[in-house]
């Protein structure tokens, strides 16, 4: 009787040791499992959103607005107030316009003086960052001097004048206004002054000399 409780106890041991060792077998199958699927990522198929900053590129043409000045105008029941604007337009690099526009507002007629400055752009020839030669422009009952200046003197000007001489890239000039003191006359004046410029390829081409005989 006590071998065979003896025999029972042991082949319950061994029963016991055997289900232990199943499941730690199956633990290790699942786990292994595990680690070999990929974790599943939240929110699968829906659209992420990707946000991209563009840099907008940055444009070379430059707005100084030089006046601002109230117009009434007397109309049937009584007077209406407007605003004109006068902006000169440039990039710098030889090229600059002037624009004038009158609107209900001042916001609004800086934005059409600078659209009609754009339409109205002229190319100045530049010789080592100043004119080519002497010249006066006039509009008006205003006038404008201009002088070429070594390198080193900077733009001897004011007002209307120096804004429009900065934005078509001159870095050396002398000038003076002569007559009306009209911001307007004044800008008017020096782009009539800058459009009536040779440059020295159209005179040695009219001469029949190349740039250096010309020159020297």
């Amino acid at each position: 009787m006590e071998n065979n409780e003896e025999l029972k106890v042991t082949e319950s041991v061994e029963t016991a040791e055997e289900v232990k060792a199943e499941e730690t077998v199956e633990v290790a199958a699942t786990e292994a499992v595990s680690e070999e699927k990929p974790a599943r990522r939240r929110g699968r198929g829906r659209k992420q959103k990707i946000e991209t900053t563009e840099e907008k590129p940055q444009s070379d043409w430059t707005e100084t607005v030089v006046q601002i000045s109230r117009v009434t105008k007397v109309v049937k029941g009584g007077k209406k107030l407007s605003f004109r604007a006068i902006v000169i337009v440039g990039n710098k690099k030889g090229q600059v316009g002037i624009g004038c526009a009158k609107a209900a507002e001042v916001i609004i007629a800086i934005q059409k003086a600078i659209a009609d400055g754009r339409k109205n752009v002229i190319n100045v020839p530049i010789f080592k960052t100043t004119i080519p030669h002497p010249i006066t422009g006039k509009s008006g009952a205003g006038a404008v001097m201009l002088r070429p200046a070594s390198e080193g003197t900077g733009i001897i000007a004011g007002g209307a004048v120096r804004s429009v001489l900065e934005l078509a890239g001159i870095e050396n000039i002398l000038s003076k206004s002569l007559g009306s003191k009209s911001p307007l006359n004044a800008a008017n004046a020096t782009i009539e002054a800058l459009k009536s410029l040779t440059p020295f390829n159209d005179v040695a081409k009219k001469r029949g000399l190349t740039m250096a005989e010309l020159l020297n």
